[in-house]
């Protein structure tokens, strides 16, 4: 039987907000101590500010407010502090770690294409440009496709143990996010149109069940296919407790941006079917499968399977680009989707861990962002907008399959390496959702991979400058979304600069703030980590939150990381296009960073971090190929 877990949380001494900019005032005026809200238990209750209901207001809107309460407890909950951080395990329980690799057992198994890994794909800077002429869909792309997406990209050793690597990024290696792909016929795969899960370790497809013929011709133009992504919450909350939630979602983001840019290389578009809702998506992968997870009151311990379900994150159709556009019934998509239920499933999920924990305010606030279908919305195509060119010769040559399959998180910066200040403004080109049409306006999301993602870019970045060859250290600002201006301004200290930096193109909304050597603070906004310091510069990106939960719906909560996580692998991809590394930093001081900013209250908050810089090669570890490698399970 499962037990009460016995809380605590992790701390260390308490750290005053030091001084660490002693020729800016703006610092000097910030208190030695910031409290931090602390809680009793995991089980959420209500927010004073969110108590009083009025007698008229309309029973739904009471239930979305209560969501709302709910999501903006959860994210004070869990956020760090210089003397608390967010509830944790006490250690790590190396007997139960789940196992990365779900399997469905006796499906049938679809072994895939593995490419070479010098075979011809276009130039990774050139797909920021245009896209190719699009790709047939054959079991060749598809292969292809998902080994330059979500397959092993390597194994590791030290010679006492061995673990895998992904092309798509995972904080702590733990991979939650598992993927299923939804195709019509494809000769040398199906006869029939299917549902597959798709398992890396091999390289393979596991169907899962076959679907009616007139799906596709039904509601998709040809050449189109679907991805779908499922969240394992368990995997990343063995390790970080409480937060887990919020990494899981920046896995999900991380994914969405692997999958556009391996499509893109393929001359295929992507976007998000953000109109369905969550039982649609269940029903598409599978995922009834699962028993129900009943949520337990409190955190409790023990051998609990069912914590070993899918949380169903987002589906994405791949289609051809450059088609004009058509539309999305919605309703009738629905119905057909929620029709699998009665399909043939093949396969029985594997069991990843022996014993458990259930953190049980990760599940509440899974179910409190739960999407429902939404009718309202069109499906759009929009035009392709090419990006902003400033210093395209940084880039090495590389080929989109060279910078997807070698990219690595840096565990180490070396404090020394430099890039060029064009360099730096040819990487935040390529990091705006808008690209250089319109002047360079940012707002709608219609660059690769932004593109993926139906709404309005939500998310900002607060740059700390270290190693910018021509460009003064400090902080510095990257408005991603040109309506949220102002109140970012406003929200911030009156005392910040918002000048553009010397040399900086016209088309990117980046403002200087203030002039200092900011390594220090920026390690120790970031849990103290050396890699925060050491690189060529850092990052916070600020999303636009609790206005944007009111205004779009609850459920963009785990939509904000998906942003943040889809920045991310840009930064990924642009460091080692360059010639560098970098690292996602989910481990930061929540409430010090708004702030050093100046902000207050849940209208901005930080939501994930990154370092960009040259990384420190531990020679201690052995490279193996991912293909094919050892029999681990790691």
């Amino acid at each position: 039987m499962p037990s009460s877990l016995p809380l605590r949380n992790l701390t260390t001494p308490p750290s005053p907000f030091l001084h660490f900019l002693p020729s800016s005032p703006l610092i000097s005026s910030f208190p030695h101590s910031i409290p931090m809200a602390s809680f009793s238990s995991s089980t959420p209750t209500s927010t004073p500010q969110h108590q009083h209901q009025h007698e008229h207001e309309h029973p739904q809107n009471n239930l979305d407010q209560h969501k709302v309460s709910h999501v903006l407890k959860y994210h004070n909950q869990t956020k760090h502090n210089f003397n608390h951080y967010a509830r944790g395990p006490q250690g790590l329980d190396w007997a139960n770690q789940p196992n990365p690799f779900r399997r469905y057992l006796s499906s049938p198994l679809i072994p895939l294409l593995h490419s070479e890994p010098n075979s011809q794909t276009p130039l990774y800077h050139s797909l920021f440009l245009s896209l190719p002429s699009p790709h047939p869909i054959s079991k060749s792309t598809i292969s292809q496709f998902l080994f330059d997406s979500l397959a092993l990209s390597a194994w590791k050793s030290t010679g006492f143990s061995t673990w895998s690597l992904r092309v798509n990024p995972s904080s702590g290696n733990l991979h939650p996010t598992e993927a299923y792909i939804v195709l019509p016929p494809i000769p040398n795969i199906s006869d029939s149109a299917f549902v597959a899960h798709y398992a890396p370790k091999d390289h393979s497809l596991e169907l899962r069940a076959k679907i009616p013929s007139g799906f596709f011709p039904n509601f998709f133009p040809p050449n189109s296919f679907l991805v779908g992504f499922s969240s394992i919450f368990w995997r990343e909350a063995w390790k970080y407790g409480e937060r887990a939630f919020r990494y899981c979602n920046h896995d999900v983001g991380h994914a969405i941006g692997a999958v556009a840019m391996a499509a893109a290389g393929l001359g295929w578009d992507v976007k998000v079917l953000d109109s369905l809702g969550c039982e649609e998506l269940k029903s598409l992968m599978g995922l009834h499968v699962f028993p129900e997870f009943e949520i337990p009151s409190r955190a409790i311990k023990g051998k609990i399977p069912e914590i070993e379900f899918e949380h169903p994150d987002c589906v994405m159709l791949v289609y051809p680009s450059g088609i004009g556009g058509f539309d999305v019934n919605w309703n009738e998509l629905s119905k057909a989707m929620l029709g699998f239920d009665e399909l043939e499933w093949k396969g029985k999920p594997n069991s990843l861990s022996k014993e458990h924990v259930c953190w049980d305010v990760i599940y509440r606030t899974a179910e409190a962002v739960k999407k429902p279908l939404t009718l309202g919305d069109r499906f759009s195509v929009e035009p392709f907008q090419r990006t902003g060119v400033c210093g395209e010769s940084s880039y090495k040559g590389l080929t989109v399959r060279e910078v997807v399959r070698k990219r690595r998180s840096a565990v180490d910066m070396d404090g020394v390496t430099r890039i060029e200040r064009d360099t730096f403004y040819q990487i935040l080109l390529h990091c705006l959702p808008s690209g250089s049409q319109g002047g360079g306006e940012q707002r709608r999301q219609l660059a690769l991979p932004f593109r993926a993602l139906p709404w309005d870019a939500e998310v900002h970045a607060a740059l700390f400058v270290h190693r910018v060859l021509g460009l003064p250290q400090g902080l510095y600002f990257l408005v991603r979304n040109k309506d949220h201006f102002g109140d970012l301004k406003k929200a911030m200290l009156p005392d910040f600069l918002w000048t553009k930096p010397e040399g900086c193109p016209d088309e990117l909304p980046l403002y200087e703030l203030l002039r200092s050597d900011c390594r220090q603070l920026a390690k120790q906004l970031s849990c103290h980590q050396d890699i925060a310091s050491d690189g060529c510069f850092s990052l916070g990106m600020l999303a636009r939150m609790e206005p944007t939960l009111h205004e779009k719906n609850v459920w963009m909560y785990p939509r904000l990381f998906w942003e943040t996580g889809v920045l991310g692998q840009v930064l990924y991809l642009e460091a080692h296009a360059i010639g560098i590394s970098a690292t996602g930093i989910g481990c930061f001081f929540d409430d010090p960073v708004h702030q050093l900013l100046g902000l207050k209250g849940s209208t901005f908050q930080s939501l994930y971090h990154f370092t960009v810089g040259g990384p420190v090669l531990d020679k201690r570890i052995m490279s193996l190929p991912a293909y094919p490698g050892p029999d681990a399970d790691a």
